[in-house]
């Protein structure tokens, strides 16, 4: 008989690549997870994993156990979100994982709304970048989150997670008129293509967020998309701070829409044709346990009129 907590070793060995990694993200020692993936090999009776120094890689077998797993244990999370859905009323802790500028425009009011239709439920709020939401679900750290994807960085397939749709907003320019006379860079003397709005700031310096984040990807990808390659200055993910720099003439940066309700009177807003799109990510078959789902009924309250309809 294959155990189930052994298979989880292996699935997060396949998505992380490394025993150490492994190791790190699940609290164990490497000694230990390489031990249990011994005793897994010894369970399936074949190998699953080819070693060479350090390195270990999954053999075919340990690809095809893998593609098990995942369905295995979405079926897990399926009998423990119905367990839950059994008993009477919903409470408990509920770890919710948040990108930075969700915090302050969705995550008050969709805690208020739980607190007054859920008043047992214990949410607790970490901020994490949208691309290590899927690490920390399948760790179990985070219950649910509130996710986004852009244009030029779209969220990257994975069968241990599932998403629903929140809201979707267009993306602005942000920059400071008053620092250059050149007439191409007023908004009125632009057409409305990618590369004739971002085009005259070629030369001009760049706020990004930080490297590594979907936000720095998306800069740097939309840049490229118009012609040109970037000159970064500032590294930043918060989007006040990427609007007071361009306000006084830092640079030119990307912000959504939900980021501009108190922009700096100095700050020229200009409209683009991206889009960044907020979801909701939980693991794979969680989406009916009752407390994940208050969290999307209230998050869709919150938002609104913004909200998009679920998939």
């Amino acid at each position: 008989m294959l155990d189930v907590r052994r298979l989880y070793l292996l699935r997060e060995l396949d998505r992380r690549g490394t025993i150490a990694a492994v190791a790190e993200a699940l609290t164990f020692t490497a000694s230990a997870v390489s031990q249990q993936l011994s005793v897994l090999e010894r369970e399936a009776g074949v190998p699953l994993l080819e070693r060479s120094g350090r390195r270990v890689a999954l053999t075919p077998a340990g690809r095809t156990l893998v593609t098990h797993a995942d369905a295995v244990l979405e079926r897990l999370e399926l009998a423990v979100s119905e367990l839950a859905g059994a008993r009477e009323g919903i409470g408990g802790p509920l770890r919710i994982g948040t990108f930075p500028s969700g915090g302050p425009a969705i995550v008050p009011a969709t805690l208020a709304e739980l607190a007054q239709r859920h008043p047992a439920l214990e949410p607790m709020v970490q901020e994490i970048d949208s691309a290590r939401v899927s690490d920390g679900l399948r760790a179990g750290e985070l219950d649910v989150a509130l996710v986004h994807d852009y244009d030029f960085v779209p969220s990257s397939p994975d069968t241990t997670v599932d998403q629903v749709p929140l809201l979707e907003e267009p993306m602005y320019l942000a920059t400071d008129a008053a620092t250059d006379t050149d007439p191409a860079r007023c908004p009125a003397a632009r057409g409305d293509t990618l590369a004739e709005l971002l085009g005259p700031w070629a030369t001009a310096p760049w706020i990004t967020a930080r490297d590594g984040t979907t936000g720095h990807a998306m800069a740097v990808r939309a840049c490229q998309a118009a012609g040109f390659q970037p000159r970064i200055r500032h590294q930043v993910n918060d989007f006040r701070t990427v609007l007071a720099l361009a306000a006084i003439g830092q640079g030119a940066g990307f912000v959504p829409e939900m980021a501009t309700a108190h922009a700096p009177e100095d700050v020229v807003l200009t409209r683009l044709p991206l889009f960044r799109r907020s979801k909701v990510a939980f693991r794979a078959g969680g989406g009916t346990h009752p407390a994940i789902a208050a969290f999307v009924a209230a998050a869709r309250t919150a938002v609104g009129a913004r909200a998009v309809p679920p998939y």
